[in-house]
């Protein structure tokens, strides 16, 4: 089907004027389309090793802080952050042993080594098991080799009991706690760079909406417009790419159920899509309507924007986390929605940390008593749900500022410019 008149003279006003294909026709068909877009990530520079050793020097600093000797880590996020080594898990057990002072350590299978060593940034010190030997020992050795015999050992929260207990059972003098106030003190609050890494990760995002606004097609399924949002985002340089599409009575479940919907005039559709650049992560959500929308559904969009606005208003620096939710549930109850997490309203949290993983702490949630700071990064997005009937949510993030927040990307005007807009580069 070709575009409406309407919809083209819409796009033609300038909503796509400063993406990559804005000039490009728009395709007949899905496969023509992705061809007209290209990789925008050339010239992306990735997290180098002298920023993992900087990133090493803090965490040993607030180990020291936090009366720990040294940390602990498994595969994932963490590891890849201090050492870029980009692994995954399994019962062979492949960790980081970072002490307050001293060396870092690597532990992995003998048979994974050369691989490790692929991703591995900084340090040289990688110590091997064999198949019938104890990882766990090796990390004693470390402990000792490093002149350490007693005090606090930290652990990533993420890693698994067996490893913990494996290591303190060799560890009698030893005690273990909590690496929460280390990670979190260096991964929550973003660099310069890390920032710009988010931004590319948001640019592809929000180009790839655009591309998928225009291209939208009667009888197209949900399953049809995520494999046009990959194919957008892969086209555009984005890796770890993630999708999602709810159409109409569907949109009214913030993550969807099993019911299967087609595109038709009227309906609503609602996306929350994500990607990738060096390992940072994007996370954007839009509702369309195909077609003219009810008075009901503009009157629902246009509460959701304002929640938005509600929303960045309220994240200032020195404001608990927890108080932009409180500011967003309070506006929508003023609008008969809700009141708390009831329905028809806002069923989730308004927002959540964001960085090398899609969710990270801190979160904009009620209770939530960590302040905000420069460098923290954030999803806002407080949607409106009515069972039955359709949803509503509008996705945008943020990262803290000394003077307050900047968007990544900036949200969508009204249903008939859904899109938004890159806003400008980090500074």
């Amino acid at each position: 089907m070709q575009l409406s008149k309407r919809r083209f003279l819409q796009l033609s006003a300038g909503v796509l004027g400063s993406l990559p294909f804005a000039s490009m026709a728009a395709p007949k068909t899905s496969s023509q389309a992705k061809d007209v877009l290209s990789d925008i990530t050339q010239g992306v520079q990735p997290i180098s090793a002298k920023e993992r050793m900087v990133r090493i020097d803090k965490a040993r600093t607030l180990m020291r802080a936090n009366n720990m000797v040294a940390m602990v880590l498994e595969p994932g996020p963490a590891m890849d952050y201090f050492t870029g080594i980009q692994w995954w898990r399994s019962e062979r057990l492949t960790a980081v042993v970072i002490p307050a002072d001293g060396e870092i350590a690597v532990i992995c299978p003998f048979f994974e080594e050369p691989s490790i060593r692929e991703s591995l940034d900084v340090g040289n010190d990688v110590r091997v098991w064999q198949e019938h030997e104890s990882p766990f020992a090796l990390v004693a050795q470390v402990l000792k080799d490093r002149k350490l015999s007693k005090g606090q050992i930290g652990f990533e929260e993420s890693v698994r009991y067996f490893v913990l207990d494996g290591v303190m059972s060799l560890l009698g003098n030893f005690t273990h706690t909590s690496a929460d106030p280390v990670t979190r003190g260096c991964r929550m609050y973003k660099t310069a760079h890390e920032l710009t890494l988010m931004h590319k990760a948001n640019e592809i995002t929000l180009s790839a909406y655009a591309y998928v606004w225009k291209n939208l097609q009667t009888g197209m399924t949900q399953a049809d417009v995520k494999a046009l949002m990959q194919g957008a985002q892969t086209k555009l340089g984005g890796s770890g790419i993630w999708n999602m599409a709810l159409f109409d009575q569907a949109s009214a479940y913030p993550h969807g159920t099993k019911q299967q919907h087609v595109l038709k005039e009227g309906s609503v559709v609602l996306m929350d899509c994500g990607c990738a650049v060096h390992g940072y992560q994007s996370d954007i959500s839009r509702t369309f309507v195909y077609g003219e929308p009810s008075a009901k559904v503009r009157k629902i969009w246009n509460t959701v924007r304002e929640g938005q606005n509600v929303a960045f208003a309220a994240a200032q620096p020195g404001k608990a986390a927890g108080s932009v939710d409180d500011a967003v549930r309070a506006y929508y109850a003023k609008q008969g929605l809700g009141p708390d997490y009831k329905l028809p309203g806002l069923s989730h949290r308004t927002g959540h940390g964001i960085g090398m993983q899609g969710h990270e702490p801190v979160n904009f949630v009620r209770g939530e008593t960590a302040l905000l700071k420069s460098g923290m990064c954030f999803s806002n997005e407080p949607g409106i749900y009515l069972p039955g009937e359709f949803g509503v949510r509008l996705e945008d993030c943020i990262y803290m500022t000394e003077n307050g927040p900047r968007w990544f990307t900036e949200p969508a005007d009204s249903l008939e410019s859904p899109i938004g807009k890159l806003a400008p580069p980090v500074a």
